[in-house]
């Protein structure tokens, strides 16, 4: 009997496409459901708050039928983030949405609710909870969270400061649940990397902003394929939480990114305004340098499986 719940126990390929801030859509989420990946975006992506509903039901619906088609190589199930933060009004709202179409998975950021795992176990849903230490680990499961995602150094948005050597060992010392590994990882050989020091799961999103169904501007796109690891600063100037951001966006937007400010925790926001610190700032992870191409969803993740096998192959030869 396997240790993973469903559906994380059948996916096709063992990657989980991290949610991203205004980039992820439907159109990104279908495309890599379809190429057998776990698709996710956040609800606050969704504005105003009633498009979320028509956004879960073309999700649903478009891979529900791709689904019947496709019997024998279905879908990989999507997911939806919900940032669990006092700022976030529509919490409560969007959940409410997500029971109503059952959505697979729920990832939480920000914030550990026994409700909201509630919530999504009264119909059946998974909740990983995204965290960037130990301590924060142990809250979530103690809260109901089924699984992890370990926020290691390196990764774009909001991401820590830990090794994911550290961060991967020390939860696998008392936790034998779910979990997935977010930081830089951009390539097969990487996937087969994670899987090797202890995670289940690969959590990809920086490489996902150069595909061609993702909503970010072209110059964003190209950054990712133009720019490397020494592009990246971390900072917490523009939403209270730190993150790695790319450096010509910080640039462009008249700042010195080698001489940034401090910003207080207090000034996390996540209502109604809370796309204003993002639109202009491009959150990344370290990963990009080996981004060569904004290209489909799809293809990206059919390379992605391409390098996994050479990866195993090269160790099986070893």
């Amino acid at each position: 009997m396997s240790r993973l719940p469903a559906p994380l126990d059948r996916l096709p390929f063992p990657v989980i496409g991290s949610p991203l801030f205004i980039i992820s859509n439907p159109k990104l989420v279908i495309e890599q459901c379809k190429a057998g990946v776990v698709g996710s975006m956040p609800a606050l992506n969704a504005r105003p708050a009633s498009l979320l509903e028509d956004w879960l039901a073309e999700i649903t619906e478009t891979l529900d039928a791709y689904n019947r088609a496709n019997p024998d190589q279905p879908a990989a199930p999507f997911a939806i983030n919900q940032i669990v933060h006092k700022s976030n009004d529509r919490l409560e709202h969007d959940m409410e949405l997500c029971a109503k179409y059952r959505v697979p998975i729920i990832i939480t950021s920000l914030g550990a609710r026994e409700d909201i795992y509630a919530a999504a176990h009264a119909y059946g849903g998974v909740v990983l909870h995204d965290v960037i230490n130990n301590a924060f680990a142990r809250k979530a499961i103690e809260k109901g969270a089924d699984g992890l995602i370990a926020v290691a150094s390196g990764a774009g948005g909001h991401a820590g400061v830990k090794s994911p050597f550290a961060l991967i060992q020390e939860l696998r010392q008392w936790f034998d649940g779910p979990l997935a590994l977010s930081g830089s990882i951009a390539t097969g050989g990487a996937v087969l990397a994670a899987q090797a020091m202890g995670a289940d799961f690969a959590y990809i999103g920086s490489a996902f902003i150069a595909s061609e169904e993702a909503n970010a501007q072209e110059g964003y796109k190209q950054s990712i394929v133009d720019c490397t690891s020494d592009d990246i600063v971390y900072s917490n100037l523009f939403t209270g939480v730190h993150g790695n951001y790319l450096k010509p966006s910080i640039k462009a937007a008249g700042l010195d990114p080698d001489n940034l400010a401090e910003s207080d925790p207090s000034a996390m926001n996540f209502g109604g305004d809370a796309k204003k610190a993002w639109k202009d700032i491009w959150g990344c992870g370290q990963g990009i340098g080996s981004i060569t191409k904004v290209q489909k969803a799809a293809e990206y993740v059919a390379q992605l499986k391409r390098e996994y096998a050479d990866a195993k192959a090269r160790l099986i030869a070893v």
